[in-house]
């Protein structure tokens, strides 16, 4: 059976912040539905189900993306 974006996008959110990134979503989605929604969808289903990077990977480059930003 084929998963749907959001489906696939919960499991990764799952998987990298626990119990914890889906009550961020839920708390979101009191406030703006699609905006949980489109988190999930797009951010954790389609551009961390590319398998160019391990979550590792990805991790590591948003760590260092964020300290060398400046302002931080």
């Amino acid at each position: 059976m084929l998963k749907t974006r959001f489906q696939t996008g919960m499991k990764n959110l799952n998987l990298i912040d626990g119990t914890i990134g889906g009550n961020v979503i839920t708390s979101i989605e009191d406030i703006a539905p699609d905006i949980g929604k489109y988190i999930v969808e797009f951010a954790f289903g389609d551009i961390y189900s590319r398998e160019i990077l391990s979550l590792q990977e990805r991790e590591i480059i948003t760590l260092t993306s964020l300290l060398t930003s400046g302002g931080c």
